[in-house]
């Protein structure tokens, strides 16, 4: 694949939930190695976009791409194989309640390889290990802060090395020091592994720290686009008026 490939693309997409348009004619390359910011208001088609990317929303018009590949048009075992590519870091962090923290980590693992066992529970410990959850392996989610949940679902969704990792809200519910520790992670993943990352946040302090580029979403259309210090200066009020917030999501 050359690298001119972006990692991730949409072409014109759009999307509507009955007289709701959600997104509206969005088009959006995303180099790979790339950190990129989503941001705006509650309800502009921030995490619809998400779900476009990783193949759980399919968009009215337009096309969604993957490393090149046209996801809308693959279906069965070609989009899992598109799929295992994203580590997907949902904003409850959405662990199953039943299986050790461990376990949790080591499910993609077992439901996509063949590793055997010791291997898989090794491969967990040092992505928990990565994350600051060394100890934690044989906890049950219900014993962990909400900071720690978040760190264990990111150790989930790096577990198969995907080149891409989306993210919903790493800060929301977060106190503000234990937001900043998920935004060094993860700029630490981007740094050190070069992974493209796709991030939505309402987390102005955060969206500075982990992103190259900033993407506004209002009203279904991307307002503004851009390095932080591009958006400071925009001639949008209401994207200047987001910029200056401090909220921590």
């Amino acid at each position: 694949m050359t690298t001119d490939v972006p990692a991730v693309e949409l072409r014109h997409v759009s999307k509507a939930f009955g007289a709701l348009r959600v997104l509206d004619d969005v088009s959006l390359a995303v180099p790979a190695g790339r950190a990129v910011c989503i941001l705006g208001r509650s309800g502009t088609g921030k995490s619809v976009t998400l779900k476009h990317i990783v193949g759980l929303l399919q968009p009215d018009a337009g096309q969604v791409l993957v490393e090149g590949e046209d996801i809308g048009q693959l279906a069965g075992p070609d989009l899992a194989r598109v799929r295992k590519r994203i580590g997907l870091l949902f904003q409850n962090a959405a662990l199953f309640d039943s299986i050790s923290v461990g376990e949790n980590v080591a499910f993609p693992l077992r439901r996509h390889t063949r590793a055997p066992d010791d291997e898989i529970r090794a491969r967990a410990q040092d992505l928990l290990a990565q994350v600051g959850l060394e100890r934690e392996y044989d906890k049950m989610p219900a014993d962990l802060s909400g900071g720690m949940k978040k760190r264990a679902g990111l150790a989930r969704a790096l577990v198969l090395s995907p080149p891409i990792v989306l993210v919903d809200e790493p800060s929301a519910g977060l106190d503000p020091l234990t937001a900043g520790e998920i935004d060094a992670l993860l700029v630490a993943l981007n740094d050190r592994s070069k992974t493209t990352l796709i991030v939505v946040t309402h987390n102005i302090p955060s969206a500075r720290v982990i992103g190259d580029e900033l993407v506004f979403l209002h009203e279904g259309r991307i307002l503004a686009r851009g390095d932080a210090a591009t958006l400071d200066r925009s001639e949008i009020p209401l994207v200047r008026q987001f910029m200056r917030s401090d909220s921590s999501g």
